[in-house]
């Protein structure tokens, strides 16, 4: 039995209780791991997160979500919250968000692990929402103009991460 996985759970848990307030992020929307300040149009994993969605949306015609990174501070808060009480979505929908993806407990860096978890949410194709297809749809909605992604950082390297559409 593997017993490192839960002690890295506590220590995970002990560091967000001590961290900085869950919405503090820098301006990629990583929270408690890093990654740089730069702005939209840079290479930080919330960029290529807007980026991976929108490429997928190109596929179907659809135009390209905005970078909503005024809320990507908040995303991260989310992914944070979630990783503490190891529910996917459990912070849904504190920041105005119309509808959430979430990434729970991805091998890290963020930067590595978002163009899979995107993959993974968009094979999941076309199909009734009641059917596990409510990813896709969030994705390839034509009701939604933004989406903000936010990412936090376990002490064991793990990623929870958000997308938040609007």
């Amino acid at each position: 039995m593997d017993r490192s996985r839960p002690r890295a759970a506590l220590l995970g848990l002990a560091i967000a209780l001590l961290s900085v307030p869950s919405c503090g992020s820098s301006h990629d929307g990583t929270s408690s791991g890093g990654g740089d300040d730069s702005g939209p149009g840079d290479s930080s994993a919330a960029q290529l997160c807007v980026d991976t969605i929108n490429q997928y949306r190109a596929t179907l015609g659809l135009p390209a979500y905005t970078r909503w990174t005024s809320e990507e501070s908040c995303a991260a808060g989310e992914a944070q919250k979630d990783s503490v009480s190891m529910v996917a979505h459990s912070a849904f929908p504190s920041c105005g968000e119309s509808a959430q993806d979430e990434c729970p407990g991805w091998p890290g860096p963020p930067s590595s692990m978002i163009t899979g978890c995107l993959a993974q949410m968009w094979a999941e194709g076309p199909g009734p929402f009641s059917q596990g297809h409510g990813h896709y749809d969030n994705m390839s909605n034509s009701s939604y103009t933004q989406v903000a992604c936010g990412f936090y950082v376990l002490a064991d390297g793990s990623v929870w991460a958000t997308q938040d559409f609007k």
